[in-house]
């Protein structure tokens, strides 16, 4: 058996664009995906401190260190420029590797680290 667990987490950061046309996805600093441990094309939730929005789309690699946060294409309603988000993705692992487990949770400054 397998359970979902949090493998990592960027927590609180500000929307800083957002394209709606663009086809789809979040794009995230490239040190801050680094730093949290988030591949491009991984799979991230999306919560929406600011209005309690949730959603689920894909990452795609930002300039490094330019603090970008941009939510594209139909994921930019749900998240404004603005909005303070966090970030997160899961990992699948036996329960017996789960409770070895410790995730990755970064806590950047003006979206930089």
């Amino acid at each position: 058996m397998f359970i979902e667990v949090l493998k990592s987490k960027i927590h609180r950061v500000t929307v800083t664009e957002a394209n709606l046309d663009y086809i789809g996805s979040i794009t995230i600093d490239e040190a801050l995906m680094e730093a949290a441990g988030i591949i491009e094309n991984e799979k991230v939730e999306i919560y929406n401190i600011t209005n309690g929005e949730r959603l689920a789309t894909y990452a795609i690699r930002g300039e490094r260190g330019s603090g970008v946060v941009c939510l594209n294409g139909a994921a930019a309603h749900k998240a404004p420029v603005g909005s303070l988000i966090i970030i997160a993705s899961y990992a699948m692992m036996t329960p017996e590797e789960a409770a070895q487990w410790h995730p990755t949770v970064i806590f950047p400054k003006d979206n930089l680290l």
